[in-house]
């Protein structure tokens, strides 16, 4: 019971990757794919804050379940989103400042204390 259970985690996880890769790629299709009309600003505002509300929950359950070290490994990971972040940013009509100041820097600060957490 517990491989099907990785099998069908794993195979949600790649899913989900492939679905947020879609967002990136060809995002109007993937707004309506997601059940809203593709001319909904709001709908992405409200994705976004259940993504950051659960980039929060999921690092934290990881430190509760499994202590620090391997907390520090879920910190390096999700130092891919304030990157992603940044460059969102830069290519979208953001500051460059703001693309360092916000995002750049809260990545740096998940690499840093995720790297002391792993090698600790």
């Amino acid at each position: 019971m517990t491989i099907a259970a990785l099998v069908v985690a794993v195979l949600g996880c790649m899913f989900i990757l492939v679905i947020g890769t879609r967002f990136l790629l060809t995002p109007a299709p993937a707004l309506v794919g997601f059940g809203v009309p593709a001319d909904r600003p709001r709908a992405l505002t409200s994705i976004k804050g259940v993504r950051d509300i659960t980039s929060g929950i999921v690092p934290l359950v990881v430190l509760a379940v499994a202590g620090p070290h391997v907390f520090g490994w879920a910190l390096l990971a999700a130092a891919i989103t304030p990157i992603g972040d940044a460059v969102i940013v830069v290519t979208n009509g953001g500051t460059v400042r703001t693309a360092l100041s916000v995002h750049a820097a809260t990545a740096a600060l998940l690499i840093v204390a995720g790297v002391v957490l792993v090698a600790g």
